[in-house]
């Protein structure tokens, strides 16, 4: 249960004689006064030093090694203090000031957020000190405010220096004062509230709990869910499997996390085995055939294997720009499929007002610049952009009565099946289908091109965008091949549900249905071409592109000879690799990656060159050779 704040308590941070702005973070404030707690531990000469310093509120750290000169690094830049090096009894006067050194080398000053880390030698002495200044930031998560009073668990990723420590701080103090939740956080490093027994005013009514040593941070945290009944848990850096396996069981518990990572995006966190539990794991599974076709990848693919441990990620890219991931179930699902995920960036302008940017992917420009509005579409140069709006399925049928059209452009059928509702009116919303077919039989079957069935026309890509579309039985490859050697203003997606248009092979389409339901159901046209090779893509993408070559004939097609070639050369060196690593020296069958009949033929007649026995197997586009040994 929730209970009030109560502004009746003073706050030490309210003090308007410790506030100053910093320039760090515009249009903020910091509780700083406690930087000359930080300079009183330094060696006299080093302290007048940085007194005297021109910039010393942009001050981040202090850095002292043995036998080197003292340095003072800012906020881009660093300084030498002195031309004197330092001596053991500079580093011995250091240590004697501060308190205790932890299992992780670090130590802190009683009541202040400074953390002074050790580095030591072999022998366990201490001969380098880093004096790092810790500020408390009032309104450093503004930028983020509304998700963390969304209640949602938020881990906050970022490079060392960036501000995570300082945002976890803020968050827990705006969680327990101002939203008046009960807080408790993990201090591991007492980095969030500060050395000594009494928490730092910075961190508000939240409590407190110390680690006696960095191994047992989970335990503590699940101590704390046991015995404290917190609404939050603040943790600062989870680094161990034990930690994302603690943080996960506090998570299903029904209490909010807010913590940090080692990582500086996402992407980190899924290829690190010790910290992907933290955004759902990944675990590789095998899909079935209809499966793998629909997404057109491999029937191996990596999946999230739970949902993830925190719903809201924060990339901390800069001090003032961040880049959110609102659901990290779907970034982590379109990263593992290859695509980019939803994100949108928050920065800070020059007046300290939240500027919220949602990136679009860029596509070639479509209908081009000067393009003129005719029946059916956008016409340049022979382009056309869609098929006519009224337009709406998939059957044989006679032509409609008025419709004429020339060599080379779909015709209009109107379906006359039994079942197939009637046409309707102008205006209205017509609830029947159309088929584009390609001109004469024997036209088309040197084409190698069926046509189209389509769904209602309500269902249009946008004229804005290159044409989305989603291959089905279709080489991806080839398909990607055909786009970028003619420079189609189309791209390949995985996504049917923000694909313009199918483009299936025949044999497939007629073989199965669910393609068809899904289609239709999506309101979505479905292509169809005979074979699977790049002269029979090109002329179909040419067809429903309605684009002509510039000399009526296949001017495209030496350049296709020579894109090709790439691919049989790269094949036949896979092929004579797994014949000579594998299949002769460990006498262990091999399976190739799927490739188009010519390019298999070429395989076989390598593998016979070896004596060996080769046979392919599986249906296309995935059809491939298997390498026996003798």
């Amino acid at each position: 249960m929730s209970f009030p704040a109560q502004p009746s308590t003073p706050n030490p941070l309210a003090d308007p004689h410790r506030l100053r702005e910093h320039t760090g973070f515009p249009g903020q404030v910091q509780y700083s006064d406690d930087l000359s707690k930080l300079l009183d531990i330094l060696p006299a000469p080093i302290r007048e030093r940085l007194e005297q310093h021109p910039h010393l509120d942009r001050l981040v750290e202090v850095v002292m090694d043995l036998g080197r000169r003292p340095e003072a690094r800012f906020l881009g830049f660093a300084d030498y203090l002195s031309e004197e090096v330092i001596t053991r009894a500079d580093l011995d006067q250091v240590i004697s000031r501060v308190g205790e050194f932890s299992g992780d080398n670090r130590a802190g000053i009683a009541s202040t957020l400074h953390r002074i880390s050790a580095i030591r030698n072999r022998q366990g002495t201490i001969i380098g000190l880093t004096c790092r200044v810790g500020r408390c930031v009032i309104g450093v998560i503004s930028m983020i405010r509304d998700l963390v009073e969304q209640g949602r668990s938020m881990l906050l990723l970022g490079r060392p220096g960036v501000g995570k420590t300082t945002a976890l701080r803020e968050i827990a103090r705006v969680l327990a004062d101002e939203l008046g939740k009960r807080v408790v956080i993990i201090d591991t490093s007492n980095e969030i509230a500060g050395d000594g027994d009494v928490p730092h005013p910075g961190i508000g009514r939240a409590r407190r709990m110390q680690v006696a040593s960095p191994e047992l941070q989970h335990k503590v945290m699940i101590e704390a869910v046991e015995n404290h009944m917190p609404e939050v848990v603040v943790i600062d850096e989870i680094g161990t499997e034990l930690e994302a396996l603690a943080s996960r069981t506090i998570a299903e518990r029904g209490v909010q996390l807010v913590a940090t990572a080692h990582g500086n995006r996402i992407d980190n966190l899924i290829k690190n085995p010790t910290l992907s539990d933290l955004v759902g794991g990944i675990q590789s599974v095998t899909l079935g055939d209809e499966e793998a076709r629909r997404r057109g990848s491999q029937k191996s693919v990596l999946e999230r294997k739970a949902p993830p441990t925190f719903e809201i990620a924060v990339e901390m890219l800069e001090r003032s720009r961040w880049v959110i991931h609102e659901d990290v179930a779907a970034t982590v699902d379109r990263l593992l499929r290859n695509r980019e995920p939803l994100t949108q960036t928050r920065s800070l302008d020059e007046h300290g007002q939240v500027v919220i940017e949602r990136p679009a992917l860029a596509g070639p420009q479509w209908p081009p610049a000067g393009a003129a509005r005719e029946r059916g579409g956008w016409r340049r140069s022979g382009r056309m952009e869609a098929l006519p709006k009224d337009s709406v399925s998939l059957t044989r049928s006679e032509p409609l009565e008025g419709c004429s059209r020339q060599r080379g452009e779909p015709s209009l059928l109107l379906d006359k099946r039994e079942d197939a509702v009637p046409p309707t009116p102008a205006g209205s919303h017509p609830a029947v289908q159309v088929v584009a077919e390609s001109g004469a039989a024997e036209e088309e079957e040197d084409l190698d091109w069926e046509g189209s069935a389509l769904a209602p026309a309500e269902r249009q890509w946008d004229p804005d965008e290159p044409l989305m579309i989603y291959p089905y039985g279709v080489s991806r490859f080839h398909l990607e091949q055909v786009i970028q050697t003619l420079k189609l203003p189309a791209e390949v997606t995985k996504d049917l549900d923000g694909a313009d248009i199918v483009l299936a092979l025949r044999s497939q389409v007629r073989s199965r249905s669910k393609i068809q339901q899904l289609a239709h159901s999506r309101q979505i046209p479905i292509h169809t071409v005979k074979a699977n090779t790049l002269i029979a893509l090109a002329r179909a993408l040419r067809h429903i592109l309605n684009i002509e070559s510039e000399d009526g004939s296949d001017s495209d097609l030496e350049l296709f000879i020579r894109a090709s070639s790439g691919d049989e050369t790269e094949a036949l060196e896979e092929a004579r690799l797994a014949v000579e690593q594998i299949v002769i020296p460990k006498s262990q069958p091999v399976e190739l990656l799927p490739r188009s009949p010519l390019i298999r033929k070429l395989q076989h007649q390598l593998v016979e060159h070896y004596h060996l026995r080769a046979q392919s197997f599986g249906e296309e586009p995935n059809r491939r050779l298997r390498i026996y040994p003798n």
